[in-house]
């Protein structure tokens, strides 16, 4: 899948999120939302499956979200019938809590192995068993300060689009769409992979 990616993100300025979906699955021939079922998750579920409702929903589950997350992503499963893929970690939790003594702290030396194994080496495997050619995501400009350096429309480093029809979107009208539309939300959520909630997690840095 080639697209000239400043001529999209030219074309895209100032369209809604749907519009920006609508245009995205026409150029696609096997798109894949990912999910972590992080607050505000439900937007782009929602959207995207209200346009394909049989869209492929990716969800790396590194086995320590919060038992509120794992309720939520219950839920929103259920609610919107989505075609989850669920891909996990190749270890344990259990046996990762041994062998790095808890969650490494993000100076220490083992932090880089830790997300490797609980975030990209299983994303990158979904990648390359569902081979999708278009990913939506949820990001947003107003979320980390590498993020704004990032657009609607990019490339991941091996060559799949990356589509965020949220990204110019504001928390006020993310909260505004949950309820227009009465989609649940979640905010007790953990990412081990980031001490803070302006770090950046990795995927969209290294994939």
């Amino acid at each position: 899948m080639s697209i000239d990616l400043a001529a999209a993100n030219a074309a895209l300025e100032g369209k809604s999120p749907q519009e920006i979906i609508k245009w995205a699955l026409e150029q696609s021939q096997n798109p894949l939302v990912t999910t972590n079922f992080r607050p505000y998750e439900a937007v782009i579920l929602h959207m995207v499956t209200q346009v394909k409702p049989d869209v492929k929903v990716l969800w790396v589950d590194s086995g320590y979200n919060t038992s509120a997350t794992y309720r939520f992503a219950e839920k929103v499963i259920k609610d919107l019938n989505l075609n989850i893929v669920t891909y996990i970690p190749q270890m344990t939790a259990a046996r990762r809590n041994v062998l790095m003594k808890g969650i490494p702290e993000v100076d220490d030396p083992l932090h880089e192995e830790f997300t490797r194994q609980v975030k990209l080496e299983p994303f990158q495997r979904a990648l390359a068993e569902l081979k999708p050619d278009l990913w939506f995501n949820a990001i947003r400009k107003d979320q980390t300060e590498f993020r704004q350096s990032l657009d609607v429309v990019t490339a991941s480093k091996d060559g799949v689009i990356k589509v965020a029809p949220l990204f110019h979107w504001s928390e006020a009208q993310m909260d505004a769409y949950l309820e227009q539309h009465g989609l649940p939300n979640e905010t007790d959520y953990f990412d081990p992979t980031k001490a803070l909630e302006t770090r950046e997690c990795g995927l969209h840095t290294q994939l």
